[in-house]
């Protein structure tokens, strides 16, 4: 069983209906047990990265989080999902994050181009991952997001993204692998890479 955790920070919907269009079972959850039970866990959500660490943090989830990652379960982390597992963000100076990843969360520098950055945008495959099987360089994912993570080991980013600055569009190492855009709503490539993930157990290794 796959949980999506639930910790008040978007609408977890459209991945429970993606992951069940694909035939996986899935439950969407804010149980601490539920989390520790379950073979896979994806960590979803859009908005604050402050407010979304305390969320973590209040219903106990930040313990479950790690020792899912830990005991070397599959885990998906989906666009503020993606940016919880840096050690850190400017959108919440003084916030710890998971730390999972060492590096930082960074907001878009003021260009001509609007911020937050949202809607269509291609991607460049920079490492060999099998949830990236099938995806081309220049398919076009569905982002909304304002800040972008910048990780201290460059090795881990397996795609990027170009907008106004070039940034990590997917991270994976291990049993972990995240996304900036958001593959539940990026249409048939979204669900390719969430049936690979599937399909591979979430392993990101090459």
């Amino acid at each position: 069983m796959i949980a999506i955790i639930d910790y008040g920070m978007g609408n977890l919907s459209s991945v429970f209906k993606a992951l069940k269009k694909l035939g996986a079972e899935a439950a969407i959850t804010d149980k601490v047990s539920k989390i520790s039970k379950a073979e896979s866990v994806i960590l979803p959500g859009v908005g604050n990265f402050g407010d979304g660490m305390k969320n973590l943090q209040s219903s106990g989830m930040v313990d479950a989080v790690k020792e899912s990652i830990a005991g070397g379960k599959p885990f998906l982390g989906i666009c503020l999902g993606m940016q919880l597992l840096m050690e850190k963000s400017e959108e919440a100076p003084g916030v710890e994050g998971l730390g999972i990843f060492k590096g930082k969360v960074v907001r878009f520098k003021k260009s001509s181009l609007k911020v937050p950055h949202m809607g269509w945008n291609d991607i460049t495959i920079k490492r060999g991952n099998p949830n990236l099987k099938g995806i081309k360089d220049g398919t076009f994912f569905y982002f909304v997001h304002s800040f972008y993570v910048k990780p201290a080991d460059s090795e881990i980013s397996a795609a990027t993204c170009s907008y106004g600055v070039e940034f990590a569009a997917c991270l994976g190492k291990d049993n972990v692998f995240a996304t900036q855009f958001h593959p539940e709503k990026s249409q048939d490539a979204g669900l390719q890479i969430l049936k690979n993930w599937i399909s591979q157990e979430g392993g990101s290794r090459p």
